[in-house]
């Protein structure tokens, strides 16, 4: 188990299978009451992914099942907040004024200079978050390749590549149903900030870890993660022109955002 260019080439698979969502995020059928339902879905996949961060890192934080190690903790705490808070600095930063608009107009500081710095900004974010996630996915791989537990690998390797499949649709959502454009370029890139952190967690975990690193970056992804589901929501739940037409969106959030939940535990669970 010591072939370091195998490993490598197993964790590429393992972030790289972000791709595959690519032609559904392009599919035509990708809008309307389809981008409702996959933006939903997303919803899932990330509040899946939270949970499943938790549950990695919950027992170096209670190691005896119910008493949590203090040290462990305040450094989760830590993290988390300045995952969230500089995500939250980002997402509010000033935008630069369109041609035509004086710099006292109030548009001048808060609104987006194109309709496309939204969509772009909150799939950076979410990219962001998941990137940190998959990061963690690295180490674990690392870990258990150099501790040689086939079986476990085995396991882990098929769990995080089916998994990884999914996080391109939180990463898309932004875009979908939206007049924003998104080009390939533009789209891969965000995909590669979301899946190449797998390498670099796998290359640190194949030479080096321990209980501290793990704690630090499971809780900057929880906090990253928990931070981009918010927004999300707040627009999945945004009124519509009728109250019927906003009843029958919820219910296909709702039903889309329990698919997505149940689509990421069946995939970890395979």
């Amino acid at each position: 188990m010591s072939n370091f260019w195998l490993f490598m080439a197993l964790t590429s698979a393992m972030g790289m299978s972000i791709f595959l969502s690519l032609p559904i995020v392009y599919s035509k059928r990708a809008q309307g009451r389809w981008a409702t339902g996959l933006n939903a879905a997303a919803i899932g996949i990330l509040i899946f992914l939270l949970a499943d961060v938790f549950s990695d890192v919950s027992p170096i934080l209670y190691p005896s099942g119910y008493v949590a190690n203090l040290d462990y903790s305040i450094a989760f705490a830590a993290a988390f907040v300045v995952a969230f808070l500089a995500l939250y600095v980002v997402d509010n930063l000033p935008r630069r004024a369109p041609r035509g608009i004086t710099a006292g107009e109030p548009t001048a500081s808060t609104g987006p200079s194109n309709p496309d710095s939204g969509p772009r900004t909150t799939a950076l974010i979410i990219a962001l978050g998941i990137g940190l996630q998959n990061l963690t996915e690295g180490l674990v791989f690392g870990v258990n390749w150099t501790a040689g537990a086939l079986g476990i690998l085995a396991v882990v390797f098929l769990g995080f590549f089916l998994q990884n499949v999914t996080e391109g649709f939180p990463i898309a959502s932004p875009f979908l149903g939206t007049p924003a454009r998104r080009g390939v370029g533009m789209m891969a890139g965000l995909f590669l900030v979301g899946g190449l952190p797998t390498l670099l967690g796998g290359a640190i975990g194949y030479y080096w870890s321990n209980n501290l690193f793990l704690v630090i970056f499971d809780a900057l992804a929880i906090g990253a993660i928990a931070y981009v589901i918010l927004p999300m929501l707040r627009v999945a739940f945004r009124p519509l022109e009728s109250r019927e037409a906003s009843v029958r969106r919820n219910q296909l959030v709702y039903l889309g955002v329990m698919l997505g939940f149940a689509l990421g535990f069946v995939v970890n669970a395979v």
